[in-house]
């Protein structure tokens, strides 16, 4: 079997795992989260998608889907994003409104995503997702305790990451997940939709 019997097959498998999808829009908006594990892009998708319909591809559950026990190698991440790009582009190409919580560190990777908005006609959304370090650490401590996220990053990936970070060059929000994310939620609903 080829990789791309693979792709597909995964493709196939994981479709129904998205949920009901929201209703097609004319400019489907395509909203696109950067950040450090641990500065809060689940919590602001899932916020955020109370408030504007769309399908959240979260890299994190989808990397579990795949690979039950991750290795995080160079090919695994390959892979998976190669995957979360079809799927963002297949969703958009329907008119999908489309949210992708992913840490998404660098400008190159970022491309990819601005050319899948570019080429589908979609409305690029770009959210920096931030935190103070200490707040991450706290956050990151506590989800390690508990047992339940789907993310294995801890204080040293974080730390490891950060080094590598890239920030965005083209026009973005910012949302402080530290303190009240209402205001900046509002703003890309509003961008979302008008």
């Amino acid at each position: 079997m080829t990789k791309m019997d693979s792709l597909a097959e995964d493709l196939q498998r994981l479709r129904p795992k998205l949920g009901p999808l929201p209703e097609p829009v004319v400019e489907p908006p395509f909203i696109v989260l950067s950040g450090l594990p641990g500065t809060g892009k689940s919590h602001f998708c899932s916020q955020l998608s109370r408030r504007l319909p769309a399908v959240v591809i979260e890299s994190d559950a989808l990397r579990k889907r795949l690979f039950p026990h991750p290795a995080y190698s160079a090919e695994e991440s390959s892979y998976l994003f190669g995957l979360i790009h079809r799927l963002s582009d297949e969703l958009l190409g329907k008119n999908i409104p489309v949210i992708l919580d992913a840490t998404n560190l660098s400008e190159k990777n970022r491309e990819y995503l601005y050319n899948i908005a570019r080429r589908r006609g979609a409305r690029l959304i770009l959210v920096s997702v931030e935190a103070p370090p200490a707040v991450v650490q706290a956050r990151l401590e506590a989800r390690r305790a508990g047992g339940r996220a789907l993310s294995d990053a801890d204080w040293n990936v974080y730390q490891k990451m950060s080094e590598t970070t890239e920030r965005i060059t083209r026009r973005h929000f910012v949302a402080d997940t530290s303190r009240d994310i209402s205001p900046v939620l509002e703003k890309i609903v509003r961008e979302a939709t008008r």
